[in-house]
């Protein structure tokens, strides 16, 4: 059964990779399909995520994070509020010349990534259990990546703190909300707002890069 699941998740992939501009190599693609198979099976006893179809996770949590991949800018990136690694683990398995800090305060959470991360062979992932505002890293990173987070505002108040000086707030939104913004403290302003296409999801998704 688990064969069969798994070689259904990697035509799926396939399916769906080829209707992005990524390039992703076939050892990238297997531990995607690998990190599905870990969800789906964790997710009954931890519920680490409300999408229970393994089919359904390759499009909400696998391509939904990796779309993202192309407008990462620098090396050191963290993904706070990572839940069960979105989009920090699907990224770090397609960027391995990148590191990821990977934050949440939830222990189940850390428990499902660090396990996550052992099965997949992963050497550029960092779990930290911690809640955001207590995080006191000993270096500063190129990116904060945040998926779900609250509201832009509350990203950028809580995680001042985490990136350098050119450093960038990446915030994965469903729909965009100008109002979000006008909420933002003056010292931070939005570079971008990208429209990104999701392979077969039907709702409407936004990267918005704030400096």
């Amino acid at each position: 059964m688990a064969n069969n699941l798994e070689l259904e998740l990697s035509k799926k992939l396939e399916i769906l990779i080829k209707q992005t501009a990524l390039s992703i190599t076939d050892q990238q693609k297997h531990q995607l399909v690998q990190l599905v198979l870990l969800l789906n099976k964790w997710n009954k006893a931890y519920n680490l995520t409300s999408v229970r179809d393994p089919q359904e996770m390759l499009v909400k949590h696998i391509l939904d994070s990796i779309v993202v991949s192309p407008y990462l800018q620098g090396k050191y990136f963290i993904d706070v509020g990572t839940g069960p690694g979105l989009p920090g683990l699907p990224l770090a398995i397609i960027n391995p010349d990148k590191q990821f800090f990977l934050l949440d305060s939830l222990g189940k959470r850390i428990s499902f990534i660090r396990n996550a991360v052992r099965e997949l062979g992963l050497t550029n992932v960092e779990p930290v259990l911690s809640r955001v505002e207590e995080f006191q890293p000993d270096h500063q990173f190129d990116g904060v990546l945040s998926r779900a987070f609250a509201s832009l505002k509350d990203m950028t108040d809580w995680c001042h703190h985490l990136p350098n000086k050119n450093g960038l707030f990446y915030a994965l939104k469903g729909q965009y909300h100008a109002e979000e913004v006008q909420e933002l403290e003056a010292k931070f302003s939005v570079q971008q707002v990208i429209k990104l296409a999701v392979p077969e999801l039907e709702a409407e998704r936004h990267l918005v890069l704030i400096k």
